[in-house]
C-alpha cells in the first residue's frame, strides 16, 4: 500500500464498531421486545406448518389445485399444479416444502401489507420518496447474507428470524412499484375525477388503485420471487425449508439430494407465480 493510501487508511472511520454497539445497546436494553416477537412469530408459523402437514398432502394438493383452478377457471393450470405438487411429495420434499410455502406467503403478505400503503403515501408525498428512495436502493443492492447477521443477533435461530428477514429483502419490490403504479395514473382521470366532486379517498380506491392495480400485482409477483430466493438462504439461520437440503447438499457435494431439492424450489415458484399471475387477470 502507497504512502497516502496507508495514512488515509490509519484514519478508518470505525463503522463496524458504531454498528457494534448499537447491536449491544439493542440486545442490552430491548432484549425482552425482540425475544416476545420472536416467540410469537415462531409459534403462528410452526402451529401453521403443523396443521398443513396434518393435513392428507394429497388433500392439501387438491386444495391449492382448486384455487389455481378458482383464479383462472382453467383445469389445465390446477392439473399444472396438482402434478407438480405429487411431483414434490415423490422426491420426498413435501415437509420442507410445506414449511417453505407458508414461510413465503407469511413473507409475502407482510411485505405487501407494509409495502402498499408506503408506496402510497410516497407517491402522495414527494418528500417522504426523497427519503425512501437512497433507502430502497441500499435495501435492493445489500448483499442478501449480510441481512442475515443483525437478524440473528436480535431474534436468534428459527423459523421467526427467517420470516423477519425475508419481509425486510422483499419489501422494497412493492413500495417501488406501488409508487410507480400511482404516480403513472393518468392525469385526466384524476381530473374527470376532481370534477365529479370525488374526494382524495375515494379517487385512491375508486381511481387511482384501479388504474395501479397491474403494477401493484406485478409488485406482488416480484414479492413473492423474492422471498422464495431469500426463504432458502434464511435456512442458514435455522429457518428449515427447502433451504435445508440445499445447503446440506452443498456441505456434503450430495448431487442427488441438491437436485431433488432444487427442482422443489423450480416447481413451488412457478407455481406460485402462474396462480398470482392468473389471478392478476382475474382481477383485472
Amino acid at each position: 500500500m502507497d504512502p497516502v493510501s496507508q495514512r488515509i487508511a490509519d484514519w478508518k472511520i470505525p463503522i463496524g464498531e458504531w454498528g457494534k454497539e448499537f447491536f449491544n445497546f439493542l440486545t442490552t436494553n430491548f432484549a425482552w421486545f425482540f425475544d416476545r416477537v420472536s416467540d410469537g412469530l415462531q409459534n403462528f408459523l410452526e402451529g401453521l406448518i403443523a396443521l398443513i402437514q396434518w393435513v392428507p398432502p394429497i388433500l392439501v394438493v387438491l386444495v391449492i389445485a382448486a384455487i389455481a383452478w378458482w383464479l383462472q377457471r382453467s383445469w389445465k393450470l390446477a392439473l399444472v399444479v396438482a402434478l407438480g405438487l405429487i411431483f414434490i411429495i415423490n422426491q420426498g420434499m413435501w415437509q420442507p416444502t410445506v414449511e417453505t410455502l407458508v414461510l413465503v406467503v407469511a413473507a409475502t403478505a407482510v411485505s405487501m401489507a407494509i409495502g402498499v400503503p408506503i408506496g402510497i403515501w410516497a407517491a402522495h408525498n414527494e418528500g417522504v420518496y426523497r427519503v425512501l428512495h437512497p433507502l430502497l436502493d441500499l435495501m435492493q443492492t445489500m448483499p442478501t447474507f449480510v441481512y442475515l447477521i443483525p437478524v440473528l443477533i436480535l431474534f436468534g435461530l428459527g423459523v421467526a428470524p427467517g420470516l423477519i428477514v425475508t419481509v425486510i429483502f422483499a419489501m422494497p419490490s412493492p413500495i417501488r412499484l406501488t409508487y410507480l403504479g400511482i404516480t403513472s395514473v393518468p392525469k385526466p382521470m384524476l381530473e374527470a375525477g376532481e370534477a365529479f366532486g370525488a374526494t382524495k379517498r375515494q379517487l385512491l380506491w375508486k381511481v387511482e388503485l384501479p388504474a395501479a392495480l397491474p403494477t401493484i400485482m406485478a409488485g406482488l409477483t416480484q414479492c413473492i420471487m423474492l422471498s422464495l430466493s431469500m426463504v432458502v438462504i434464511a435456512a442458514l439461520i435455522g429457518a428449515n425449508g427447502l433451504g435445508t437440503p440445499v445447503v446440506r447438499a452443498l456441505n456434503s457435494i450430495n448431487i442427488p439430494l441438491g437436485i431433488e431439492a432444487g427442482l422443489a424450489i423450480v416447481v413451488l415458484a412457478i407455481m406460485l407465480d402462474r396462480i398470482c399471475r392468473i389471478g392478476t387477470a382475474g382481477l383485472k
